[in-house]
């Protein structure tokens, strides 16, 4: 079995290991508490490759170490099992949900973390719909379901349904990340529409600023910020939408549902006579969905989503990285490990027998 190096040189180790044939249990063989569960190596040898995983694709693991792609593979999936183990069973009180799409074809994971712990808990489901969701509670028992206060998502009805039904006492607040992406989206409905509704000579102003007018104005360099200015000069319509958006997100800074309602309904008043139909139908979908989304208004749910943005784009490299491996469960082990704190070299343990 092959162990830590010293220094440039690997180290084997041959040990005799005792075999017992039981007529109940059949053959067994001993355990060594320093060894994997891939018997051909030792833990701490596991722990150092999945350490390196951390940091390392799995072939830059494999170079490095002199080992097979696959066995590297697996070492790493025992070094994330270990820090789920050490994690213990999750008991959230405020969770977020989400999807993401795992190939091509509309298929679909469900990823719900616990926001407070910031880490992923849950990983499952073989699409996006109502039983699916439901899978997660029947994993987080009924007891610790219980104990969910808040339950942040999307607007997908169907992981509403099923938080509604399996934990009846938790607010539900939908993530203004996803609120606001249908914004930016209706804003580059409009833009469309605008490119195709001006002439040659007026189109120079558009074309190719989709990135300028969808981003904040803050995050854009000078160069960028200059485009925009220009943009916004050269088309009436395109301004008000732009102005429009910006307006909006003051709604996050109301501690008083009231008075968010209030500027909700002076936000919608505007759009009267601007020809603005991309918007029309992203305020329909606000007022429909609005006691989600006037529940960012109370103390207790001010927590820090941008967690659950972040650990999408952790997702995405995850994805990128892992392109090409049809390894679902290690994918899995990835993303719910993503989040915890690397493990602790293990101990020296002495085997001998004193005397």
């Amino acid at each position: 079995m092959r162990d830590l190096a010293c220094g440039d040189r690997e180290v084997h180790l041959d040990v005799p290991m005792r075999r017992v044939k039981c007529k109940v249990c059949g053959v067994k063989n001993e355990k060594l508490a320093f060894l994997s569960d891939n018997t051909k190596y030792t833990l701490r040898f596991a722990r150092q490759i999945g350490g390196l995983c951390r940091a390392m694709t799995i072939r830059d693991v494999s170079r490095l170490m002199r080992l097979d792609w696959d066995t590297v593979k697996e070492l790493d999936k025992i070094y994330m099992r270990e820090q789920l183990r050490l994690a213990g069973s999750p008991k959230p009180s405020v969770i977020g949900v989400d999807e993401i799409s795992i190939k091509k074809g509309h298929s679909y994971r469900i990823v719900v973390s616990d926001l407070e712990a910031r880490r992923a808990i849950w990983f499952g489901g073989t699409g996006r719909t109502e039983a699916d969701m439901d899978l997660f509670y029947a994993f987080l028992g009924k007891e610790n379901a219980e104990k969910i206060r808040l339950a942040v998502m999307d607007m997908w009805k169907a992981f509403r349904n099923s938080t509604q039904k399996n934990a009846p006492q938790a607010a539900i607040l939908f993530d203004k990340f996803h609120i606001v992406k249908h914004l930016s989206d209706a804003l580059d409905d409009v833009r469309r529409s605008e490119y195709k509704r001006l002439t040659d000579d007026e189109r120079k102003f558009v074309k190719g600023q989709r990135y300028v007018l969808l981003s904040r104005r803050e995050n854009l360099a000078d160069d960028k910020r200059k485009n925009l200015e220009t943009l916004l000069q050269a088309n009436a319509r395109l301004n008000v939408a732009y102005l429009l958006r910006e307006q909006f997100e003051q709604l996050w800074d109301y501690a008083d549902a009231e008075d968010a309602r209030a500027f909700f309904a002076a936000w919608r008043d505007q759009l009267r006579d601007q020809d603005l139909k991309p918007y029309e139908k992203f305020a329909k979908m606000v007022e429909k969905h609005w006691h989600g989304i006037a529940a960012y208004c109370q103390p207790t749910h001010k927590i820090p989503l941008g967690f659950v943005e972040g650990l999408n784009n952790k997702i995405r490299v995850i994805q990128r990285k892992a392109y090409g491996l049809r390894d679902e469960d290690y994918l899995r082990l990835k993303i719910l490990t993503s989040g915890l704190p690397p493990l602790e070299k293990p101990p020296f343990v002495n085997h001998q027998k004193t005397g």
